[in-house]
């Protein structure tokens, strides 16, 4: 049987007559990255908050470690690790001091050094926290949920106001977490969040699923036409046999099946004309386009 960590079926949550969360059924396995996408108030942060064990549910049920979050178990609390949106922290004690402070509430937690080197702060251990950059300081926060060796680790909106670099930084500490085996529950509305980091993933709009699978396949994205869009020189008129629409910049678009017959007939059609396209390329939907196909741009009430 397939281990579990995260098991929720029919979870609601209401606030007066707003239902928050409606009727979603989700599950995580073990040793997997796995991201709920969705716009702001589209039930993310309600969802993650019921299996933290911070915010009660409607109806439904929730099992986290084989634990209902609900009964506050410190039995489960132990096993789990959060980085919240935003974390306090004692802006006056070290980085090491702030990491052996937390892992001082656990039992069997992972040695500080360790946890330190896994997010890059090594050279940062005796700065104070608040002479550390923004980007260090989230580090920090990665430091304070893993203090307790986790099993479980809960991602909330992990790299919301970072630059590019801080970005790429964080991800790739994900990345080292999933090579420990530890298990990722990650919250985004980046996409290529999602694209480099989930194993499968989870689209809410409107608090409800509207699709999940891995990012690669979810809502059939696969099997999707590819898109070609090229622009002729100037003069020139385009080539007959596609069913094309002209765009606002002056270019030609296509969708296609089979990309690779598509896009030899239109450059066989411009070597035979002697034309250079000014503009040619050839693409999949993204997972980009996907979710905002699936979401409707919808900003919900969380």
């Amino acid at each position: 049987m397939t281990d579990l960590v995260i098991e929720i079926k029919d979870l609601r949550k209401s606030y007066g007559d707003v239902e928050a969360v409606k009727a979603v059924d989700l599950h995580v396995e073990r040793g997997e990255v796995f991201a709920l996408l969705g716009p702001n108030g589209a039930g993310k942060t309600t969802i993650t908050e019921i299996l933290e064990g911070y915010r009660t549910r409607t109806s439904g049920t929730a099992r986290v470690l084989g634990f209902d979050p609900a009964a506050n178990d410190l039995a489960m609390k132990a096993r789990i690790g959060i980085v919240l949106q935003s974390t306090g922290v004692d802006p006056f004690l070290t980085v090491a001091e702030t990491v052996d402070l937390f892992a001082g509430y656990y039992e069997h937690p992972r040695e500080g050094s360790e946890v330190i080197e896994l997010v890059g702060l090594s050279e940062k251990r005796d700065a104070r926290v608040n002479k550390l950059s923004g980007g260090q300081q989230r580090r920090l926060d990665v430091a304070v949920a893993l203090a307790g060796d986790p099993e479980l680790l809960f991602l909330d909106e992990p790299t919301t106001g970072f630059d590019p670099n801080a970005r790429r930084n964080a991800w790739e500490i994900v990345k080292d977490l999933a090579a420990l085996g530890k298990t990722v529950f990650l919250t985004t509305h980046f996409m290529d969040e999602a694209q480099y980091l989930a194993d499968r993933v989870a689209v809410i709009a409107n608090g409800e699923i509207v699709a999940e699978g891995t990012p690669e396949t979810i809502a059939g994205r696969d099997s999707m036409q590819a898109r070609i869009r090229y622009r002729v020189p100037a003069g020139a008129t385009p080539p007959p046999g596609h069913d094309q629409a002209r765009t606002p910049d002056g270019s030609f678009e296509l969708r296609v099946d089979d990309p690779t017959a598509a896009l030899h007939q239109l450059t066989s059609w411009a070597v035979q004309h002697d034309y250079a396209f000014e503009a040619l390329d050839s693409s999949r939907p993204s997972l980009e386009d996907v979710y905002i196909e699936l979401t409707g741009g919808h900003e919900g009430t969380e």
